[in-house]
């Protein structure tokens, strides 16, 4: 059996990697340091709660001592890091968390690999030679698009928020152990993600939640921005396939060619909403437009050429059928 370390998988696209990993792998024991913080719910993972490959320990990234134990006690043999803070309003408001955690635990958890798995830079210890650190990070480190163009994995990093700064030195720090250390690395930006188990103050789960109760959907500022959406569980067979197959020393953007504006994303899952709990108005009467969001990006879109030709990815889901699953989730949760 090999242990692997899986960070922050409380959280939204980790809960849903956990049972899709256990299943395929039935030679890995998932070992899941999560804090629990606001984002993070054990609920989510319910599924996963007595299968004996499955550990869950309560903890903090940050934690040098915890990490260092949790090496030696499961002799990990590899790590996939999920933990980060990840809502781009609370960066604004409070940015130093942000920064703690993706920064500083990142830091945390790659030096306590090195040390671990390897003897020197570029000598790995006997036993441990096919070890590897997958950094999961955003399209958001990349800055904003104009009308045109793709975010390649050779876009140059331009962060706009406290968020995606903290993602991309996050990045930076991974890469810098990659190439002073030799400790093998691969890293995936990911464009934004929907689907079941994602936390109620993102967007899709709030116009969901306000519509089924009768309360303002709020759409910062014209609706315009526009994002590419992923289906949680594509993006999950994409880390499967990079940590797997990945080229060391690479990053993969994940994406799902589904660029939507978000006015077009409360229109499409009101349209859903009207057919499937129909009131005597359409649930589109409830889009409302609030104050827009400091600094807020106008384009985000992947180009995801590079994992589709190199290792075989695509997307199962377009947005259409990924849509009507996610809402079918919510209404269950809501009902």
């Amino acid at each position: 059996m090999i242990n692997i370390l899986l960070t922050g998988t409380a959280g939204f696209i980790g809960s849903n990697f956990v049972p899709y990993f256990l299943d395929k792998y039935p030679e890995y024991n998932l070992i899941n340091l999560d804090l629990l913080t606001y984002a993070g719910n054990l609920e989510n993972l319910k599924e996963c709660e007595y299968n004996p490959r499955y550990k869950f320990i309560k903890g903090d990234i940050c934690n040098r001592e915890l990490v260092e134990f949790i090496f030696k006690e499961y002799d990990i043999k590899g790590v996939i890091n999920f933990a980060a803070e990840s809502h781009v309003d609370n960066s604004i408001k409070n940015p130093g968390v942000f920064i703690e955690t993706n920064v500083n635990g990142t830091f945390t958890v790659l030096d306590v690999a090195y040390k671990y798995w390897m003897e020197k830079p570029f000598t790995y210890k006997e036993a441990y030679e096919n070890c590897r650190f997958h950094h999961i990070s955003t399209d958001e480190v990349y800055g904003t698009l104009g009308e045109t163009g793709l975010f390649t994995e050779l876009t140059p990093y331009a962060p706009n928020s406290p968020y995606s700064a903290s993602k991309a030195s996050s990045d930076m720090i991974a890469r810098s152990y990659q190439e002073t250390y030799g400790l093998n690395t691969v890293i995936t930006n990911c464009s934004n993600n929907y689907g079941p188990k994602q936390h109620d103050e993102k967007l899709i789960p709030t116009i969901i939640r306000k519509a089924l109760a009768g309360e303002s959907i709020p759409i910062y500022g014209d609706g315009k921005n526009i994002r590419d959406w992923l289906y949680v569980l594509d993006h999950c067979k994409g880390i499967d396939l990079v940590y797997h197959t990945g080229k060391e020393a690479n990053v993969y953007n994940i994406g799902g060619k589904n660029e939507r504006t978000n006015l077009q994303i409360a229109d499409r899952v009101c349209s859903i909403l009207d057919e499937k709990v129909p009131t005597t108005k359409s649930y589109k009467e409830l889009i409302t437009f609030v104050e827009d969001r400091a600094g807020h990006d106008r384009r985000y879109a992947i180009d995801a050429t590079k994992i589709e030709e190199e290792l075989g990815w695509k997307a199962d889901e377009n947005f259409d059928t990924g849509i009507v699953k996610t809402i079918e989730w919510y209404l269950e949760k809501y009902k």
